[in-house]
């Protein structure tokens, strides 16, 4: 590769199409390749590194506890899960849709994993997303207060694509961590599904988000356009024998 041509490459942020250029080229020489043919395989190289690429940049900034796939899911294990309603959400209509999705059911059953195989699935789509503990989300709450963060905290979740919240159960909140998140999810609502997991039975909820009227009002956003999924199985988690 001559001078030129490699600080084209290097101005173009061609970094895929620099490192194959010179064994393509070599190849192409031997087989005789036409020139059009060549550049075409260099630019789809190109084009599956930014791919590549993006998607992990994507699931880097999503915050995935672990990669879970659908395809590695124990179905077979966990009869309370409908693997053809799952299959179903994996086709990912939901997001344009706007509906949101909430695993209820004990722990140990398996929601979490289908929460982020969800989430990996529209990651791998293009689409924007974010996987959070319900704790640390309200922690984050309640932290932007003090240096008043809060509306910058919430543009950036209500704009992403999927969100998935884990293990929203008994936790210890103050009336300014629910006032943040009712915010939220009013401004999630009709634009942007939620994807939520929870040992709690929605009459449960008022028990540690308190203010009655606003989980009223909260629940009504949340189930308005909503698919809820009970699982009563083992779980997943007890030992072999």
């Amino acid at each position: 590769m001559n001078d030129d041509l490699e600080q084209l490459f290097k101005s173009l942020r061609l970094t895929r199409m620099a490192a194959l250029y010179d064994e393509e080229l070599a190849k192409a020489e031997k087989d005789e390749t036409p020139f059009p043919r060549l550049l075409a395989r260099l630019l789809r190289a190109e084009w599956q590194h930014r791919q590549d690429s993006a998607l992990e940049w994507r699931i880097k900034n999503a915050r995935l506890p672990e990669r879970w796939t659908l395809e590695s899911f124990p179905f077979k294990k966990q009869p309370g899960v409908n693997q053809r309603q799952i299959r179903t959400f994996a086709e990912l209509e939901f997001i344009p849709k706007a509906e949101n999705i909430v695993f209820v059911g004990p722990t140990g059953v398996g929601k979490t994993g289908l929460a982020a195989s969800l989430l990996l699935k529209a990651l791998q789509n293009g689409h924007r997303g974010a996987f959070v503990k319900a704790q640390d989300l309200f922690d984050e709450m309640y932290s932007s207060l003090a240096d008043r963060s809060t509306r910058k905290l919430l543009k950036q979740l209500s704009r992403l694509d999927v969100l998935v919240i884990d293990e929203m159960g008994y936790l210890n909140l103050k009336p300014e961590q629910t006032n943040i998140f009712f915010k939220l999810m009013e401004e999630r609502y009709r634009r942007h599904p939620t994807i939520i997991t929870t040992n709690l039975e929605y009459e449960e909820w008022h028990g540690f988000l308190g203010n009655k009227h606003l989980v009223d009002a909260l629940l009504s956003r949340l189930r308005h356009q909503c698919h809820t999924v009970t699982i009563k199985g083992p779980s997943l988690r007890d030992p072999q024998s």
